[in-house]
């Protein structure tokens, strides 16, 4: 186990996080202000979760071909359905006397929606990032079999040559950075939910 294959795990999460973050955000507002287009959201965010991991990434491979690229489009893809639900739980659970009270500033409905809806419902949409990450983390695993790199080379070599050290260490590695970001990342939605005097999820 090096610090170049740890550095290369994390990496690949934090790119298919911010990716799934922008595009699970924008799919989620999309839900929240069109009802109709939420059940055919949902549904395919759905839908992608029900894909076996090895498939949704041999599938990216055959479009785009192997490596890095392939993994991060499909941590991305994988991460959407926590950050889209809970952007439209968020939002949908925003009290509706503060949406009156920002209109009844002058706020039009989408300065409303970015300048007091969202920062409001954020701590809820944290916690589906929150969900994403951690889970991300476990499934960015399978990148090695699809030329990614990271932790899982470690393991799948270990199970090669029947290394028991080997694949110890690489799974060693994987429960201590997930549940070291799952630690942070709990205090932090802690913290922005008691300061909107909300509850946290635990």
């Amino acid at each position: 186990m090096t610090s170049k294959l740890l550095i290369e795990h994390l990496t690949i999460v934090l790119c298919a996080i911010c990716i799934a973050i922008v595009a699970g955000l924008f799919l989620g507002v999309i839900a929240y202000l069109f009802p109709k287009a939420r059940k055919v959201i949902l549904n395919l965010a759905d839908l992608l979760q029900t894909v076996p991991s090895l498939a949704m990434l041999g599938l990216i491979m055959i479009v785009i071909g192997a490596g890095k690229q392939t993994v991060i489009i499909g941590l991305a893809l994988y991460s959407l359905l926590p950050i889209i639900r809970n952007t439209v739980l968020g939002l949908t659970e925003v009290s509706p006397a503060i949406k009156e009270a920002a209109m009844g500033c002058g706020m039009t409905k989408f300065q409303s929606l970015f300048q007091v809806e969202l920062p409001m419902a954020f701590p809820v949409v944290f916690t589906g990032i929150r969900i994403a990450t951690v889970n991300s983390i476990s499934t960015a695993v399978f990148a090695t079999f699809v030329g990614g790199g990271g932790i899982g080379s470690v393991i799948y070599r270990g199970i090669r040559i029947q290394n028991m050290g080997m694949i110890l260490s690489g799974t060693a590695a994987l429960m201590i950075m997930a549940i070291f970001f799952d630690t942070l990342m709990g205090w932090i939605e802690r913290r922005m939910m008691a300061k909107n005097g909300l509850t946290p999820s635990r």
